[in-house]
C-alpha cells in the first residue's frame, strides 16, 4: 500500500496569505477603504475570517503587508550614470508611471488616508515603504555632493524630501496632474537650488 504524506500546512498557510493578500488589493480599487472589511476580505479569498484574525489584528494591517510585499526592492539604489539630473529624471519618471497605475494608487491611497488617524500604522508604512526609497536618494545626492555636483553644506536628508514632498503632495492632493513634464521641471528646478554656487 503506497504511502501518503500528510497535508503540507505551510504550502496552505502560503496560499491562503497569498489569496488574502490578493484579494485585499483587488476589493480596496473596487470598493475604497471605508467598504473594505474583514469579511469581505475572507470571501473573496475563500478562507475563513478566523484565518485573518490569526494573522492580522485589522482591515489595515491586512492592506499594508498586502501592499508592502510586492514594493520594488531598492537595494541596487539609484542609478549613477554622472549625471544626477538625467538620473533623478529617469528614477522619477518611473515612479510617476507606478503612481499613475489603478492598481497601485487605490492601496496606496487607502493606506495614507488611514495612517493619518492611526499613527502606529503610518509609522509602520513609513517604515516599511517611505524610508527604503528615501534612502537611496539620501545615497545617490551624497555620491554627487562628493562629486562636486551638491553644495558641500546642503543637508542630503531634507533635500531629498525638498525634492520629493513636491512629486507626493500634487499626487495625494490632486493639486494637479503627475506627469513627466512636471518631473523634469521639479528636477530641474531642485538642482538649481543644491548645486554649488559659482
Amino acid at each position: 500500500m503506497a504511502k501518503t504524506s500528510p497535508p503540507d500546512s505551510s504550502r496552505r498557510s502560503e496560499r491562503s496569505r497569498r489569496a488574502i493578500f490578493d484579494a485585499a488589493l483587488a476589493l480596496v480599487g473596487e470598493v475604497g477603504y471605508d467598504k473594505l472589511t474583514i469579511e469581505g476580505i475572507a470571501s473573496r479569498a475563500g478562507v475563513g475570517k478566523q484565518t485573518i484574525y490569526r494573522w492580522w489584528p485589522s482591515k489595515a494591517a491586512v492592506l499594508l503587508d498586502a501592499f508592502t510585499e510586492g514594493v520594488e526592492d531598492y537595494s541596487a539604489g539609484l542609478p549613477d550614470t554622472g549625471d544626477l539630473a538625467a538620473d533623478l529624471k529617469f528614477v522619477l519618471h518611473a515612479t510617476t508611471d507606478e503612481f499613475n497605475d489603478p492598481a497601485f494608487q487605490a492601496p496606496y491611497r487607502a493606506l495614507a488616508a488611514a495612517g493619518a488617524n492611526d499613527e502606529e500604522l503610518s509609522r509602520t508604512f513609513v517604515a516599511r515603504l517611505m524610508e527604503p526609497g528615501i534612502r537611496v536618494y539620501v545615497e545617490r545626492l551624497r555620491a554627487a555632493q562628493e562629486a562636486g555636483e551638491v553644495a558641500d553644506d546642503i543637508d542630503v536628508r531634507i533635500a531629498v524630501e525638498m525634492l520629493l514632498s513636491p512629486f507626493s503632495q500634487r499626487w495625494l492632493m490632486r493639486t494637479g496632474e503627475l506627469t513627466y513634464d512636471f518631473v523634469d521641471t521639479l528636477v530641474d528646478q531642485f538642482l538649481r537650488g543644491v548645486q554649488p554656487r559659482g
